[in-house]
């Protein structure tokens, strides 16, 4: 992806498969993403061109990420979201 996507089409690509990934990816992309630094606001939105069964092992730990998208993968985790 080049330059930063407009947050419609980042909404639209965190629209997955699998609801895990749709919860994770949505909330964060709402919760935190603003947030982020330039560089990982970019990370974020490669690590939407990923494949389901990968980000589902990064999340859940089952699989280590690859290092560009170590800090975000870690973001999404580790972030506590408002109920």
């Amino acid at each position: 992806m080049d330059g930063q996507p407009n947050p419609s089409r980042l909404r639209w690509l965190c629209r997955r498969g699998m609801l895990e990934l749709d919860a994770w990816l949505a909330r964060f992309l709402d919760v935190r993403y603003s947030q982020l630094p330039a560089d990982q606001q970019t990370a974020f939105a490669r690590l939407l061109d990923q494949d389901d069964m990968a980000l589902f092992d990064w999340f859940t730990g089952e699989q280590e990420p690859p290092a560009e998208f170590r800090v975000v993968v870690d973001e999404i985790r580790t972030t506590r979201y408002p109920r």
